[in-house]
């Protein structure tokens, strides 16, 4: 088996159905491929229709919405192909796609993690010259001003026209790495519930001699964030899982004097900002939007009140996190 595709799922069935369309076209006799679909406990009576609407793929239940990491670790111990294609449920693949990146990985393999260009709904391109977060350059203000004072440097590394481009790490919509890469890297980071984990992964890459790159030769369609936000209370989860996600960033990347300060003026400025934004909304009650620092702040209270109890920065929701109550 060549590609083992993973997809990992929460009740985002409509996106899901378009990427199963998809790739459900695709017709090669150049590679063999399987398409592996993991649903994070979704509970909504649909796991079953979709399994016997696309009989051809595997579907996986798993036991909780125990995450991003989790589902494709899940997925992974599953998988029979050389390579892996970890997929987000909102992306529509192509043979072209699939082709190029299975071509560019064998061509290079000092690449550990491959992606390509993704596109919107608009014919819009998404930028990716990330960059890892460090010291300088960890919050908004900093980060702007370190791409600007470093723009012609930066310039210069991404605006090419070759093939391949080298950014730091790679969005988890479209991944592409060898069963080899994957196993010498022990796979994707379960401190991390949702966020982040891709930044993780290709940190992981980096420190065992693996180049992180995108192909400039193939794009995928990827309708961000077509399956996390669904409603209020869904956005105000997973703005809030951003943000824990940055603290277990923190505690995992950083020395111990460094950890103090990010962690501490994160706490701050988060706590300030919700704050603010939670009493304005008490007066522009009219705008939903604003409902949702209300609930962020209370999620924000509940996790630094378990984090200081239970000396971790892990979210609850992360696998990882048993283990710390083991």
């Amino acid at each position: 088996m060549d590609i083992s595709i993973i997809i990992v799922n929460y009740r985002g069935w409509k996106a899901l159905d378009d990427c199963l369309v998809s790739i459900e076209s695709i017709n090669t006799n150049t590679l063999t491929f399987e398409v592996i679909i993991v649903d994070n406990f979704s509970n909504d009576g649909q796991f079953a229709v979709f399994k016997q609407k696309y009989s051809g793929f595997t579907f996986i239940e798993n036991s909780g919405n125990n995450g991003f990491s989790n589902g494709c670790n899940f997925g992974a111990s599953m998988a029979q192909g050389n390579h892996f294609l970890f997929l987000n449920p909102d992306t529509k693949l192509t043979f072209e796609a699939l082709e190029i990146l299975l071509q560019t990985a064998i061509l290079h393999p000092e690449i550990g993690i491959l992606s390509c260009l993704q596109i919107n709904e608009n014919d819009v391109f998404y930028k990716q010259n990330n960059l890892f977060p460090a010291f300088g350059r960890f919050f908004g203000i900093s980060r702007s001003l370190f791409r600007k004072w470093n723009k012609t440097k930066l310039q210069k590394r991404f605006n090419t026209t070759d093939a391949l481009f080298y950014p730091d790490w790679v969005t988890g919509a479209v991944i592409f790495i060898s069963r080899e890469w994957f196993r010498k890297i022990k796979g994707w980071n379960e401190d991390y519930w949702l966020y982040f984990e891709d930044v993780d992964l290709c940190k992981k890459i980096t420190h065992v001699g693996g180049k992180v790159a995108v192909t400039r030769k193939t794009s995928i369609f990827h309708q961000h964030g077509g399956a996390s936000r669904l409603n209020v209370k869904t956005k105000a989860l997973t703005k809030t899982e951003v943000i824990i996600s940055k603290h277990v960033y923190v505690s995992n990347q950083f020395s111990t004097g460094i950890q103090l300060y990010l962690q501490s003026v994160l706490i701050i400025g988060v706590l300030a900002e919700k704050t603010f934004l939670s009493l304005l909304s008490l007066f522009l009650f009219f705008i939903p939007k604003l409902k949702v620092n209300r609930l962020m702040l209370k999620n924000l209270a509940v996790y630094y009140f378990n984090a200081l109890q239970n000396q971790t920065w892990i979210s609850p929701r992360a696998m990882n996190y048993l283990k710390t109550k083991v």
